[in-house]
């Protein structure tokens, strides 16, 4: 290959990446100049990114909804190191990624087509006492009570292409839903690092609870935007397929 060709702008992303999140685990920490230095870095490259630069061609149409036999959501995998994973979610008309989490990573998602309207949620550091749990509508049932976590909204909006990224750390934004508005949608994902259930890092999901009465620890101030969530297995009607990735060749 000849040496006067220019990286693609995934590729230069994919490079940035990994001097970002390389050492993530050994103590770059949110507060850390250099991490937030490559990070700013990072969100730059990301920003730029379109479908054309990935040979990705979005749907002349609205398209079809899912249905049983078509995934509401398709992955195109791009690459893969110990430090992150990238890859492009499309997600057909009426699709959602239902609400989920990403132990201990980083997150950023930059929409290359259509629109997404997502909704972040922070897990709040204290756990729910047995007695300050409210009454839920429907009713938990007995084992479930141990499956219930405090939230607090951190953010919700809509993201286009012409959208800077939404970007997640292990401790804000870290759970999220993405539903596709309109029409189809696309985004670039990269999560740092990868999932990994052996090392802790496995995709829980989640359900926003609607409570009928307030907790009964009177001595206890709720915040604004705080919300209960029920862990719950992955929904039947969230399937992820996988199809080739078109665009330029990516190497860490």
């Amino acid at each position: 290959m000849p040496r006067d060709i220019k990286p693609s702008l995934i590729q230069k992303i994919a490079t940035q990446a990994y001097a970002t999140f390389k050492n993530f685990g050994a103590g770059a920490i949110a507060d850390n100049k250099v991490f937030l230095d490559n990070q700013a870095k990072l969100t730059t490259l990301v920003t730029d990114i379109r479908a054309a630069d990935l040979k990705i061609t979005p749907p002349k149409s609205k398209g079809s909804k899912p249905s049983l036999h078509n995934p509401p959501v398709t992955y195109m995998h791009i690459c893969e190191t110990d430090a992150f994973s990238m890859g492009v979610f499309l997600l057909k008309r009426g699709a959602s990624i239902p609400l989920h989490d990403h132990p201990g990573m980083n997150g950023v998602l930059k929409v290359l087509y259509g629109k997404v309207h997502i909704q972040c949620f922070d897990k709040l550091d204290k756990p729910p006492d047995t007695e300050s749990v409210p009454l839920f509508d429907p009713p938990l049932l007995p084992f479930q009570r141990d499956s219930v976590t405090r939230s607090v909204v951190r953010s919700t909006g809509e993201y286009t292409e012409d959208s800077g990224p939404c970007i997640l750390s292990p401790v804000k934004d870290n759970l999220h839903q993405i539903d596709a508005v309109e029409g189809p949608a696309a985004f670039l994902d990269i999560l740092a690092p990868p999932y990994d259930p052996d090392d802790g890092r496995d995709c829980h999901y989640f359900k926003v609870l609607q409570s009928v009465s307030k907790s009964v620890d009177r001595n206890s101030e709720q915040m604004e935007g705080e919300m209960w969530l029920l862990e719950v297995p992955q929904p039947s009607e969230f399937w992820c397929g996988g199809e080739p990735y078109p665009g330029p060749e990516v190497s860490v």
